[in-house]
């Protein structure tokens, strides 16, 4: 395969909320967001205050509430999908608050009359919750995090690391506008020093959250890392059927096709119930595109993927498979 090369500056940014509000409007994201979950040190729905093996699988359906934008919103549908094929009867979207580009901060100062995540996380019935920050600091997510402890100490708080928009990382909010992106251009090794210093920062701040918290609430679901391994295994010609990077996204910032999508859903399912994704059905994202190259053999290497990240991060919430 030919070598990927980088072509544009590392420097211009784009406006995340802009084009997110383009790509998906506030009312079909509040649809989609409608559904996903959390994972850390759970809570057995119906014996409060129960904690589990912070390492065992989670056998009980888990009351997710999500906040997210185009980056992450779509997994709640799909997690919903894969509990169900995993025989998981009992999961609960507990509800969704969805902002096109958003900063965590944002959804906490949704206005209190209609802010459903503080509302929720007061009911103390959200096992976990899921967040999706996009440059850190982000003092939203340790407002949410000490709010949905305070009302259920063994609630899960996930952010999700994700794939950096428009193959690469300048941390600058607002986004700067204007930068046009060829993935397949993309240089792989400069691709992956940069997502370095973002997993870097994430990991740290969470590590932070959880010091000042003194327990570990808050997990990381390491999508950004499958999604990476995803692209070194095209690069290297082994991704069954996907031939090219520009494959796996729907414009240059970086908004997920189903595969990625799927991947990075696998990642939060695996967080979220500590169990491995292998073996899952193709979901139904993948099966209605009618995309010959989304088969099981490609849904057993994404689920293998998933997995692999997972285990192999330290701040998980799930037992290495590595020493």
């Amino acid at each position: 395969m030919k070598k990927l090369r980088r072509t544009t500056p590392a420097t211009q940014w784009p406006l995340f909320g802009l084009l997110f509000g383009k790509v998906l409007p506030a009312a079909g994201l509040a649809v989609v967001a409608a559904f996903f979950p959390l994972a850390a040190q759970c809570q057995t729905r119906g014996e409060p205050g129960k904690i589990d093996d912070r390492f065992g699988p989670v056998a009980e359906g888990q009351r997710v509430f999500t906040c997210g934008h185009s980056f992450h919103v779509f997994s709640v549908a799909i997690l919903t999908d894969m509990a169900k094929a995993a025989g998981i009867t009992n999961h609960v979207v507990v509800g969704v608050s969805s902002i096109g580009g958003s900063r965590v901060i944002q959804h906490w100062k949704v206005p209190e009359n209609g802010n459903r995540a503080k509302t929720a996380l007061r009911s103390g019935k959200v096992d976990v919750l899921t967040l999706s920050p996009i440059w850190l600091p982000d003092e939203g997510i340790g407002n949410f995090v000490k709010l949905a402890v305070e009302h259920n100490p063994n609630v899960r708080v996930t952010v999700q690391a994700y794939w950096l928009p428009n193959d690469t990382y300048e941390p600058i909010y607002p986004l700067q506008t204007g930068r046009k992106v060829d993935h397949n251009a993309t240089d792989l090794a400069v691709l992956r020093q940069q997502h370095e210093r973002y997993f870097h920062d994430v990991d740290e701040y969470v590590r932070d959250v959880n010091k000042q918290l003194g327990k570990p609430s808050v997990l990381i679901v390491p999508a950004g890392q499958a999604v990476l391994a995803l692209r070194d295994r095209i690069a290297d010609g082994q991704a069954f059927g996907l031939k090219t990077q520009a494959e796996l996204f729907s414009d240059s910032w970086g908004h997920p096709m189903a595969p990625v999508q799927v991947l990075a859903t696998y990642c939060h399912f695996a967080v979220i119930y500590r169990r491995s994704p292998v073996g899952l059905p193709l979901p139904h994202v993948m099966a209605a595109s009618k995309n010959p190259n989304w088969d099981d053999k490609l849904n057993r290497l994404l689920q293998e993927l998933a997995w692999e990240a997972v285990t192999h991060h330290s701040l998980s919430g799930v037992r290495p498979l590595i020493p």
